[in-house]
């Protein structure tokens, strides 16, 4: 199907979303882009004023977003592809966030796409079609620095493994986007930071040195991948989108499998 659908994708006016949100447009397809602040979708909007619906909306405001989705039904009829990006960074340790820090990085990252989800799924269900992309990381282990992230992303694939056992028999697909890091502004515009505590400044120089200063790869990349990928009649569970990150999780699944087998005899130990 070339051209025609219609996308809801949150987190659109910047990073990944916005590049997906320009593929979409340019494919000829039709497109509610979701954003907090929707200003920056100013310009495509006067490109395409009948095609791109610009949607102020919190996600982590749950009777919002089911009103913005009735609001996006209502306008375009039908969804096709249901995007789940929109997140942001709290980066520091996880002695250091508070507890309002944590709550309202998992309010977005987490429940924000659990409320988006939990709106779309009865209107897919009853059209008998749809695709749900739920973006997460191309590794869902803790990270210094960045646990709670990761701990946002690893919910939100258990999650999707399990909406994808329930949604499918009733011609509803989802794929779990495991992304490779790419300059979306995660570490910029959509970061939040802990207050530092000088007891873990030798780890955070340690983490620092091992992030690097390489410029990742622009996100106008991915959505090439992710046009095909919706294009699909049998599409995968879950995609890991970069090419080095394929070899990093492999080898991270290959670090963790020798770890498991060098304890085997102790996890034997216990029945069942």
């Amino acid at each position: 199907m070339a051209g025609g659908r219609c996308w809801f994708i949150t987190g659109g006016s910047r990073g990944l979303g916005r590049a997906l949100v320009e593929a979409a447009l340019s494919n000829g397809d039709r497109v509610v882009a979701v954003a907090r602040d929707v200003e920056p979708l100013a310009g495509l909007a006067d490109e395409y004023p009948d095609d791109l619906v610009r949607l102020p909306l919190d996600v982590s405001d749950r009777r919002a977003v089911f009103a913005g989705v009735e609001q996006a039904l209502a306008t375009l009829g039908q969804l096709d592809v249901v995007v789940n990006n929109a997140g942001g960074l709290l980066y520091g340790m996880l002695e250091e966030a508070t507890e309002e820090q944590i709550r309202a990085h998992l309010d977005v990252n987490f429940l924000g796409a659990v409320w988006v989800t939990q709106a779309v799924l009865p209107h897919l269900r009853a059209q008998g079609f749809g695709h749900l992309l739920q973006v997460t990381s191309m590794t869902v282990g803790g990270m210094a620095s960045v646990g709670l992230y990761g701990a946002g992303k690893a919910a939100l694939d258990s999650v999707s493994e399990a909406v994808a056992m329930e949604a499918e028999p009733f011609g509803v697909k989802v794929t779990v986007l495991q992304m490779g890091g790419y300059d979306t502004g995660l570490f910029t515009a959509g970061v939040t930071m802990t207050e530092p505590d000088p007891a873990y400044e030798a780890l955070r120089a340690r983490m620092a040195e091992m992030w690097g200063d390489e410029v990742a790869p622009d996100p106008s990349t991915v959505p090439p991948v992710l046009m095909k990928l919706v294009e699909l009649a049998d599409p995968p569970r879950r995609l890991i989108v970069g090419d080095r990150s394929y070899d990093q999780v492999q080898e991270m699944h290959k670090a963790r499998a020798e770890q498991y087998e060098a304890w085997e005899a102790l996890s034997r130990m216990a029945p069942g």
